[in-house]
């Protein structure tokens, strides 16, 4: 059984929440402060975590900062907070998906599920040769640069497979939004750049190479070329 810790202030709001986690057999932890939340994180670590931002103490956005610092556990923000640049630090931060209120508690945890199995540790792929600057195996939703396999989040992969999918193709931001988001809708242009610098910054700890395939057409979009 999969858990989830969600740190809300509103218990309406959780109650809502954890009844659906539970009725889809998810072990679920409501905490209503950051505090009490880093405390659980430390001592019951979650596979997964939903953070409000508007918190009594703490900022969802310092509670995300913290548990980055030594884990890569799913966080996605569930806020009534909808503005840009709100949705572009979070996304910065390290969050792998921004929610706003109202939701569907339904929809809420499809997101979860979904994001939950894109991390799930892979059967070992073969190796490609280490002279293989960027290679991506569908079947374990991996990709790997310079024979070392990446360390993604959900959209980041998805972006990034976009991209390995027809190298040489400039994708606008609407079209990244279409393809790698479930809802588009609730994401904007700049969360694709939040994105992008991501990725660059985790494949040049690879190969400064690789990063610079990951090219920037301003005013158009984004392109891989080799």
């Amino acid at each position: 059984m999969k858990s989830v810790l969600i740190v809300e202030d509103e218990p309406a709001i959780a109650d809502t929440l954890i009844y659906a986690l539970k009725t889809e057999n998810f072990s679920v932890t409501h905490v209503t402060t950051g505090s009490e939340g880093l405390d659980h994180f430390s001592s019951t670590p979650p596979d997964f975590v939903v953070l409000d931002i508007g918190l009594p103490d703490l900022t969802g956005f310092d509670v995300c900062r913290r548990i980055r610092e030594s884990s890569e556990v799913p966080i996605l923000f569930l806020t009534a907070r909808d503005s840009e640049i709100d949705q572009v630090l979070g996304l910065e931060l390290g969050a792998d998906d921004y929610v706003t209120k109202p939701f569907s508690p339904r929809a809420v945890v499809a997101r979860i599920r979904a994001i939950m199995r894109r991390g799930q540790p892979s059967p070992a792929p073969s190796v490609p040769p280490s002279s293989a600057l960027l290679h991506h195996t569908e079947e374990t939703m991996s990709i790997t640069c310079c024979g070392h396999q990446l360390d993604l989040t959900a959209h980041e992969y998805k972006l990034l497979a976009i991209f390995l999918s027809q190298p040489g193709r400039v994708f606008t931001r609407e079209q990244l939004l279409e393809k790698a988001w479930d809802d588009p809708g609730s994401a904007m242009d700049r969360t694709i750049d939040a994105h992008i610098k991501s990725l660059r910054a985790k494949l040049r700890d690879q190969s400064t190479e690789a990063a610079q395939t990951l090219q920037t057409r301003r005013g158009l979009g984004y392109t891989l070329v080799f």
